[in-house]
């Protein structure tokens, strides 16, 4: 069979093919981080940087949240001096705290064990409940082998980062938005610790009609609120918000996280050497684009792909998404696949989701060296992908529509 018409049908996309590789990256992936904590020193790795790095932030507020300084973790120099003193080095690198006062409220918990064993506690936990979402999606050993394998996983696991609970999260309210509404309204509030994917939330449900969805997310969203200022008062939102424009200034608009790594439309344009107001103007336009077209599947369509889209939307109306958070993305493209069971493949799926699933893998290092924005294409795919079902499957759309390859193959494995 011609390569082109391998990769238009998928049929190259083999069970056996996807099974060996999900366990190849799981090996490498497992083998890695067991010699990164084998040769480790305390809480720092062979190469001077704490275990599970951007952790080293969360731990550091939550041990200032206990002792009584928990307005200070965003006071740059302040928190700096505690990661010090939590790792014994004064060398070890700073790593900022940016997130709103609820989520101190999980840091300060975990702030209450060893720093390693919070590390493995806070990873095994969220990752455990992104990984049953995937497996109430997608039903099946092979599927849940794939999820767990997947190159975004390590990626997350290796920065210690929160990327497993945003996923479970958002997806976990979305999955039970029609079936369990107040649940999913509560989820998608909590959202309210990492606002910026939060977006989208409050025009979703209510142009889908989700008024209990939407009383359990104001619900959610308050009560953290009400629950930091009772913990800590009105200091810590002042100090939040004082805090907002050096990060705005040092970590989104001069990029000092590396333009690799932040995968959005704004670093896109930053990479390519537009300036600010350029990156800002592209940005509002693709945030604009991708919760439009989210909000129209959420009209149109069924729920998966209203689901698929707004997993997209998530990371594409953002200025500030970093490849770790592209775990959200993965939830997207299960919602994809479980359409794609139920209604059938369409030509280039199958090849073009592998390549999502791969991505995460390269993405930074190739951006980084080519300046070709990988990560955000993967993001543009499976909002592609989702309109693209909806068009041709809910009889949506023009006529050209359907001269795309639509070959299906129902019941067909998907990456």
């Amino acid at each position: 069979m011609p390569m082109w018409t391998a990769l238009a049908e998928g049929s190259w996309l083999t069970a056996e093919r996807m099974r060996a590789a999900a366990i190849a990256s799981l090996a490498v992936g497992l083998a890695a981080f067991a010699w990164l904590f084998a040769t480790a020193h305390g809480t720092l790795d062979a190469w001077g940087r704490p275990l599970g790095t951007d952790f080293s932030d969360v731990y550091a507020a939550g041990r200032m949240a206990l002792e009584g300084r928990a307005a200070a973790a965003w006071d740059w120099p302040s928190h700096y001096a505690v990661q010090q003193a939590v790792h014994h080095d004064p060398h070890v690198p700073f790593y900022g705290w940016h997130y709103p006062p609820p989520f101190l409220i999980l840091a300060a918990l975990l702030a209450l064990l060893p720093y390693v064993t919070a590390l493995l506690a806070w990873q095994a936990t969220t990752l455990a409940a992104s990984a049953a979402l995937v497996r109430a999606i997608l039903p099946g050993r092979q599927a849940l082998l794939i999820a767990l394998g997947a190159p975004v996983v390590f990626i997350c696991l290796g920065h210690g980062q929160n990327g497993f609970l945003t996923a479970a999260l958002l997806g976990g309210g979305l999955f039970l938005l029609d079936r369990r509404p107040i649940l999913a309204g509560l989820m998608l509030g909590a959202l309210v610790y990492k606002p910026q994917f939060g977006l989208l939330i409050p025009p979703l449900l209510l142009v889908g009609g989700h008024r209990r969805a939407f009383a359990g997310a104001t619900a959610a969203a308050l009560a953290l609120i009400a629950a930091s200022l009772a913990l800590w008062g009105a200091p810590v939102w002042e100090a939040f918000v004082h805090s907002l424009p050096l990060t705005r200034s040092v970590v989104i608009e001069s990029g000092a996280t590396g333009w690799g790594k932040i995968q959005s439309p704004f670093a896109m344009v930053r990479m390519w050497g537009g300036d600010v107001p350029l990156a800002y103007a592209v940005q509002g336009a693709a945030t604009l684009a991708a919760i439009g077209a989210a909000l129209w599947l959420t009209r149109t369509s069924a729920p998966a792909l209203r689901n698929a889209a707004a997993c997209a939307a998530a990371i594409l109306s953002t200025p500030y998404v970093l490849d770790y958070d592209y775990v959200v993305l993965g939830i997207g493209a299960a919602f994809l696949v479980r359409d794609g069971l139920d209604r059938g493949v369409l030509g280039w799926e199958k090849s073009l989701l592998a390549f999502v699933w791969c991505a995460p893998l390269f993405a930074r290092q190739v951006a980084t060296l080519t300046l070709i924005p990988i990560g955000q294409a993967t993001a543009a795919i499976v909002l592609a992908l989702a309109i693209r079902r909806a068009l041709v499957l809910d009889g949506a759309g023009r006529a050209w529509i359907r001269a795309w390859p639509s070959r299906r193959s129902h019941g067909a494995s998907l990456p």
